[in-house]
């Protein structure tokens, strides 16, 4: 079976979505990367090196230095989709980052979005 097509697309192609997503919303790119920091435990430079290096999202997912384990707390829906119900790993990591900034976007407290 062929691999979902948002596994080999590079972290760096998204990573701006996730910004403007968040800029266009009020909040910063200091946020989003706060947000990528918690989840999967880069440090800022960390992750300037993966979008620099263009890794995969799976490449990013797997080299990833610790996925928070509060992670398994977050919840809704995302893409019509409750990610609390996806399956495959990988891509419940990565909705897991996608639901993070639709909160951050939709003007939720970083407190609350990080599960504080």
């Amino acid at each position: 079976m062929a691999k979902h097509r948002i596994y080999t697309m590079t972290f760096a192609s998204v990573y701006p979505h996730y910004v403007n997503k968040a800029e266009r919303k009020g909040r910063t790119k200091a946020e989003v990367d706060e947000i990528i920091i918690w989840l999967t435990g880069y440090s800022r430079e960390g992750i300037e090196a993966q979008i620099k290096n263009e890794v995969t999202f799976e490449s990013f997912f797997a080299e990833a230095p610790e996925m928070n384990e509060s992670r398994s707390q977050i919840k809704g829906v995302i893409c019509g989709v409750r990610v609390e119900d996806i399956e495959d790993p990988l891509m419940r990591e990565i909705r897991y980052l996608d639901k993070l900034i639709d909160e951050l976007a939709k003007g939720k407290s970083m407190e609350k979005i990080l599960r504080k």
